[in-house]
């Protein structure tokens, strides 16, 4: 099966579980990304399962039909199967497999059953796949998604048709391909709750463009061991991609986000890409207030914060000693009329300084007027990332890059061992091309545009009118403005010409002159006379 057929089957698969959730009336209903989501991460770990298990147990790959092979286990033996799967996937028992489900659609009471076998799944592999609080409690894989049906009578065959559903397609051809076809599948996943209604999910989406640039500019070489962490993660889209340019067993994905949402999103994001084994890692907390991970030191950190969350609640009490190296220049003032403008994203960017480690590099979406406000703890950042030597570059994006918000961005870019004399500054802003999705227009690069950008970046290549290499002299010579117009050279063209030429164009010079002279004493007559002819009343 080629990636383009298996895509098409998969987004029917999504389409077809919809379409259950819109006849049992939860169509664009709160909870219905839950019960889409969840599915899916059972057909997932259901196929990876059986995948894995064929790879390692002659008697299963070989036999014709697997669940019946799988049901005649002994326990010995499927605790030997067991250990050498390790922790890969989720481990099922032979009654908890889609197949085992699918066939007992007529006993009584389904809906307990098919309940019952995802709470089971839940419960026996939390400790590596379920994503924790602040605090240390721990979440469960699947909600009871019965409990979503308010009629009773509903409830068996609501369940029927999402196992009908999901027991024909099969992931299995394509994990052993190279593809990385889940990127795509996942971006469709949640195309539906990532909008400003509803489940409001678009400050948790990152366009790929910039996730792809800011991670080609990052990683620079290959390491084997990399710890990557981003505080405001939401589904994961800059995580994912800086793993996938580092290698998913090279590095380990830390993450933190404040939304039950996006870090359930976000399990599902690392189980699809490979990344099972940092789910343990992901926390759902206020990384402001309370970081879980507040004296880990990490080699990669990416960001795309909210720029505009209302923190007034919690804001005096940042304002502490175990904070005050942390948020170094300060905390922001919370206005007393805007709410929509209050600046956490301030935090953000102290709190990523403080969480690199002695060889970590950061890359940091602002908005774009951060980079040269004048004052302000805005100004103090810019002027620590000079100080400290940890400015690499900046990238200032087109306006509309994100579908979801007008705000023009800009990509700051951190190194521990930055280069003070060669600060790269780019001005993107002109790239792209723009196309309408839905309500709203979005500027969308090309592959070529943004291979120009991770370029100039990596290269250090200046350019007219598109980037500049500076020193940090400069930079503190300008205000400490990371804009790269500011340095642009205005470049005079000289023509050389003749004494006859120059007498020529002087001459032409000199007559328009006169006339335009004339045209004003024409003018000024005028307006005296109309002035002259005025009379009171």
């Amino acid at each position: 099966m080629t990636e383009r057929t298996f895509l098409a089957k998969t987004k029917e698969l999504i389409n077809s579980l919809k379409s259950v959730c819109t006849n049992y009336g939860l169509g664009n209903d709160g909870n219905e990304y839950k019960i889409i989501t969840q599915i899916f991460l059972y057909k997932y770990i259901n196929d990876k399962f059986a995948y894995e298990v064929k790879k390692i147990n002659k008697k299963l790959s070989e036999a014709e039909n697997f669940q019946k092979c799988f049901e005649g286990f002994a326990d010995e033996e499927l605790s030997f199967l067991f250990g050498r799967l390790g922790n890969k996937v989720p481990k099922l028992y032979p009654y908890q497999t889609i197949t085992y489900l699918h066939d007992r659609q007529n006993k009584d009471n389904y809906q307990d059953i098919f309940d019952g076998t995802l709470e089971q799944i839940s419960n026996n592999n939390s400790s590596k796949f379920s994503i924790r609080t602040s605090n240390g409690a721990r979440d469960k894989m699947f909600d009871k998604l019965s409990s979503f049906i308010l009629d009773e009578g509903d409830k068996p065959n609501f369940c029927r048709a999402l196992i009908s559903k999901i027991v024909d397609v099969s992931f299995e051809p394509m994990f052993g391909e190279k593809y990385d076809f889940f990127a795509s599948i996942f971006e469709y996943l949640i195309k539906d709750y990532n909008s400003d209604s509803g489940g409001t999910y678009a400050e948790y989406y990152t366009p790929h463009a910039v996730a792809r640039i800011m991670a080609s500019i990052l990683v620079d070489e290959k390491i084997p061991s990399a710890k990557c962490y981003d505080p405001s993660a939401g589904s994961g889209t800059l995580l994912m991609n800086i793993a996938h340019t580092l290698g998913e067993r090279n590095c380990t994905i830390y993450s933190e986000d404040i939304s039950q949402k996006s870090s359930n999103m976000l399990r599902l994001n690392l189980i699809l890409n490979d990344l099972g084994h940092s789910i343990s890692n992901v926390v759902k907390g206020n990384t402001i207030l309370e970081p879980f991970y507040r004296e880990e030191k990490f080699d990669y950190i990416v960001s795309n914060p909210p720029f505009k969350l209302d923190f007034s609640d919690f804001s005096a009490t940042l304002d502490t000693d175990i904070n005050k190296k942390r948020f170094f220049a300060g905390i922001p003032n919370i206005p007393k009329n805007k709410k929509d403008s209050m600046a956490i994203y301030l935090l953000f960017i102290q709190h990523i300084m403080y969480s690199l480690s002695e060889k970590g590099k950061a890359a940091i979406v602002v908005p774009t007027g951060f980079i040269t406000a004048q004052s302000g703890v805005e100004r103090k950042i810019r002027e620590a990332m000079i100080e400290r030597k940890l400015l690499r570059g900046v990238v200032s994006m087109p306006s509309n890059i994100f579908a979801s918000t007008g705000t023009n961005v800009s990509v700051l870019f951190l190194d521990k061992k930055a280069n003070a004399e060669h600060i790269v500054l780019v001005d993107a802003s002109k790239l792209g091309n723009t196309i309408k999705e839905g309500k709203n227009q979005r500027t969308v690069l090309t592959l070529t545009e943004e291979q120009r950008i991770i370029d100039a970046m990596n290269n250090k290549i200046p350019e007219n009118n598109f980037s500049v290499v500076v020193a940090t002299e400069k930079i503190k010579a300008k205000n400490y403005s990371f804009s790269a117009g500011q340095y642009f050279e205005v470049k005079i063209d000289y023509v050389d010409i003749t004494a006859e030429e120059f007498k020529e164009k002087m001459t032409v010079f000199e007559s328009k002159i006169e006339s335009l002279f004339k045209q004003g004493n024409l003018l000024e007559i005028q307006i005296q006379n109309s002035l002259k002819s005025l009379s009171y009343g």
